[in-house]
């Protein structure tokens, strides 16, 4: 690829990322919460269906925040959005790696 293809394409793929303020990173998992006492639902078995957003962090450290389930289609969307703005930061990477070697030519 040519120098100047390389930065082209690089650019571009900057432009597309924009402003990414609606992100998140992590997993969304559904879980069941049950009571140890106290709960007749619980008591039947059934516990109550939640949403979780599990988020990893160096150290094995883990967060997980419960979401509203009204809440899901938004956390749904900015998982989408991380993920492509994760992808055209490493493809913008592959492009910058491909920069540096010597037989990029100018």
């Amino acid at each position: 690829m040519r120098f100047k293809e390389a930065v082209r394409r690089r650019d571009s793929l900057a432009r597309a990322i924009g402003q990414p303020g609606e992100i998140v990173r992590g997993s969304l998992l559904h879980r069941t919460i049950r009571h140890k006492q106290g709960c007749q639902t619980c008591a039947r078995g059934e516990g109550h269906p939640v949403w979780v957003l599990s988020i990893n962090y160096p150290g094995g450290r883990n967060k997980q925040i419960s979401i509203r389930a009204e809440q899901k289609e938004q956390v749904e969307r900015w998982l989408v959005n991380y993920h492509q703005v994760k992808d055209r930061l490493e493809a913008i990477c592959e492009l910058n790696h491909a920069l540096l070697r010597p037989e990029a030519g100018k």
